[in-house]
């Protein structure tokens, strides 16, 4: 779990160079995984969708591209993030902590998270609250890095991670601090069948789990439970 102030600050200040960033680093396999994200959502025909830490907006406006028909919302608590997300085309934006969404109780049909619950205070909390704000039944998925399987692939991906990325995002950005902040919060985020409980604790259901480009990353899934917590 994560300190929020010192992640606010370290998101707005590569603000301005994230998208290109992203891309670059992941070499543009960052784009594959939010179009299946947005494939997830768009098979289920929500009319309202929540993107929770949408950042630039990137996943927001892949669902939007692949289901015009849904009203999607974009939340962040980092407010130059959110302008640049509304620079891209984002129209429905709103200024917000994951742990204290300003919504109804069951406002909404779908809701996704990429790349974004690893930088939150408290997993648990903001699972619960993205419970609260979802219909009985209604979709999550959680799009997220995690360490590859494999002795091998892992310490090649590390020496990556720890090494050659926060240099590399350093000369892009300025802020290669943001960066090296990245690889030990990916060590320590849990994967796998412990965020599968996690998910489950927080009033989930049928959760599902899909790793993506070797275990780089990994996509869930699971429907907000009729009764959470009973």
């Amino acid at each position: 779990m994560q300190d929020p102030e010192y992640v606010k600050e370290a998101f707005a200040g590569i603000a301005n160079r994230y998208v290109v960033t992203n891309h670059v680093l992941s070499l543009g396999i960052d784009i594959l995984w939010r179009r299946r994200v947005a494939r997830m959502v768009r098979e289920i025909s929500p009319s309202r969708v929540l993107d929770v830490a949408t950042g630039s907006g990137d996943l927001a406006l892949e669902i939007k591209r692949q289901y015009p028909g849904a009203e999607v919302v974009g939340t962040d608590f980092c407010e130059p993030m959110l302008a640049q997300a509304r620079k891209r085309g984002l129209k429905n934006t709103v200024l917000a902590d994951a742990l204290d969404l300003p919504f109804k109780d069951g406002e909404f049909c779908a809701l996704t998270v990429g790349f974004g619950l690893r930088n939150m205070a408290d997993w648990s909390g903001a699972l619960t609250e993205m419970a609260r704000v979802l219909r009985p039944g209604g979709l999550l998925v959680v799009l997220d890095f995690s360490l590859p399987r494999g002795k091998l692939r892992r310490k090649v991906y590390r020496f990556y991670l720890h090494r050659v990325l926060p240099r590399l995002a350093g000369v892009i950005t300025g802020r290669g601090e943001a960066y090296r902040y990245l690889g030990d919060s990916i060590e320590s985020f849990p994967a796998g069948e412990q965020m599968c409980e996690l998910i489950g604790a927080a009033g989930f259901s049928a959760t599902r789990q899909k790793p993506l480009s070797l275990g780089v990353a990994a996509v869930y899934s699971a429907l907000r439970a009729e009764n959470p917590g009973s």
